[in-house]
């Protein structure tokens, strides 16, 4: 059986592939992908896989985008955090989903599955129901906690407590309302994603910053725009030309 993974996050794809090669050693892992784009590029110049595992947020986007640029003819077995109500909606076409992080138990029963369905997959399955999904979908769940490291020690953090999150030499960091910097392993971009977007803004390359910190907004140039913070942030806090539009209509929402 030739399977296809499409999973943003290296090590969950990565045990993803050693516990389907524990279930079946013949079993045989095309590739694994961390993008739409890649996902799209692939299938356009592969041939069909037997079976997919597809993550539902990938790294640049919602792995549903992928059905709006590429036929696919392939079950799908999605992994997903999603609610309840989006589970049961994704079950109209697809073989089963996977709640993360993935039990080889619960693996084993969705391999099971597709191989006693497998035989009405002969045609293209119908993916009217998940593009439908598209225009209306449920609210994701976002992340309301992260774990930092203080030395030896770990530290959980609510998300509530963050003022903001900002890159400084490569090193993500977040401050939190009292003021104190803890380093964080994600990216802003991977934060971007995790975060409820109501809530948090990416007002530039370098700061991701919370509603309930920013204090005052004035007009810096004829394109950009200045954000007082509290804390005090270590840097000169500006919204990107390209995204100041969209930050006012963010700010009025």
């Amino acid at each position: 059986m030739n399977v296809l993974i499409i999973e943003d996050e290296t090590l969950t794809a990565r045990r993803l592939e050693s516990q389907l090669l524990r279930y079946d050693p013949t079993i045989r892992v095309l590739d694994r992908l961390p993008s739409v784009a890649q996902a799209v590029a692939w299938l356009r110049t592969h041939p069909v896989p037997d079976l997919l595992f597809l993550d539902i947020q990938l790294e640049d986007d919602l792995g549903f985008r992928i059905f709006e640029q590429v036929q696919v003819s392939t079950p799908i077995i999605f992994t997903t955090a999603y609610d309840e109500y989006m589970v049961q909606a994704f079950k109209v076409n697809s073989i089963d989903y996977l709640l993360k992080p993935i039990d080889y138990d619960t693996l084993v029963a969705a391999l099971e599955k597709y191989k006693t369905l497998r035989q009405h997959f002969a045609a293209p399955p119908d993916l009217s129901t998940l593009l439908q999904l598209l225009g209306k979908p449920a609210e994701p769940t976002y992340r309301d906690r992260f774990m930092v490291s203080i030395g030896p020690k770990l530290r959980s953090v609510e998300v509530a407590e963050i003022a903001y999150f900002f890159l400084e030499e490569k090193i993500t960091f977040l401050t939190n309302q009292q003021g104190s910097m803890l380093p964080l392993e994600y990216s802003l971009d991977r934060l971007t994603q995790l975060l409820n977007p109501r809530q948090f803004f990416r007002v530039s390359r370098q700061y991701l910053v919370n509603l309930a910190a920013i204090q005052t907004v004035h007009t810096y140039s004829a394109s950009k725009l200045k954000i007082q913070l509290l804390p005090t942030p270590r840097h000169e806090v500006l919204v990107s030309g390209d995204r100041v539009a969209e930050f006012k209509e963010w700010l009025g929402k």
